[in-house]
């Protein structure tokens, strides 16, 4: 579980996020939802450690995140940052197994448990057909895909996704997060993911977490905050709230 206790981020010019109290639980898909620069980005840096709170005590399983080793911490939280680094001349295979870096080091040798692992990636996220392919070759969907086959094979408890399906069209969001989706129940891990679409944030996710400048506005059940009036307050438009067409029992929202 991730533990936040006063969690403040401040530049010298403006405090991006306000003193907040959170826990987050393992084993579920959490959305972090809420309007730009709400702070939704920097809540998911301060988890992965890409950035120290300016106040507070963030801890996971009640150690705090700074006394965590780098290696150690690798095998408990996989990130996958909104701008992806550079992949030029790399295969899906080269990238996936980066991911086993956290077990054997950089001059460690590469264990027949290594690449089973890798070779179980590849297999969770269907990746096997691109192993050999340059990354820069694939489609955004196939990419990000091999993105989350190198988390997976870093064995880490907890994914840490900002902002996963932003450049994609509606049919790979939709095939990126119900793939999450899939591995959060059957790897029995944590996920916290950044949205911007409430309708899959609803759809995918079994808690959301909304911020609002900075600060925690409300959180609880899709069908708890999937109300007209709490989707007004997060997102600052009138929305209409009506049953899901297609899937009984979920809602979508309208803007209007």
């Amino acid at each position: 579980m991730f533990s936040l206790d006063g969690v403040t981020y401040q530049l010298p010019d403006r405090t991006l996020l306000h003193p907040l109290d959170l826990q987050i639980h393992h084993g579920k898909m959490v959305g972090l939802i809420g309007h730009n620069g709400s702070g939704k980005s920097t809540l998911i840096k301060l988890l992965a450690r890409q950035q120290a709170p300016s106040k507070g005590t963030l801890s996971l399983e009640g150690k705090p995140l700074e006394s965590w080793g780098d290696r150690a911490l690798a095998r408990q939280i996989a990130y996958l940052p909104q701008h992806l680094p550079s992949t030029e001349g790399l295969t899906a295979l080269d990238l996936v197994r980066f991911g086993r870096y956290p077990w054997h080091g950089a001059l460690g040798r590469f264990s027949a448990d290594d690449q089973h692992e890798v070779e179980k990636a590849l297999a969770l996220t269907h990746t096997e057909v691109f192993a050999k392919r340059p990354i820069d070759e694939l489609s955004g969907g196939e990419r990000q895909r091999v993105w989350l086959a190198m988390l997976l094979a870093q064995n880490a408890r907890y994914l840490l996704l900002d902002e996963p399906t932003s450049a994609l069209d509606i049919a790979h969001q939709i095939d990126v997060l119900a793939l999450v989706r899939d591995l959060c129940d059957r790897l029995d891990i944590g996920v916290v993911v950044v949205l911007h679409d409430i309708n899959m944030a609803a759809r995918y996710c079994d808690h959301l977490i909304a911020l609002h400048s900075g600060r925690l506005l409300t959180q609880g059940s899709p069908s708890e905050l999937m109300d007209s009036d709490t989707l007004k307050a997060i997102y600052g438009v009138p929305m209409t709230v009506m049953p899901h067409p297609h899937a009984e029992g979920n809602t979508i929202a309208i803007a209007h």
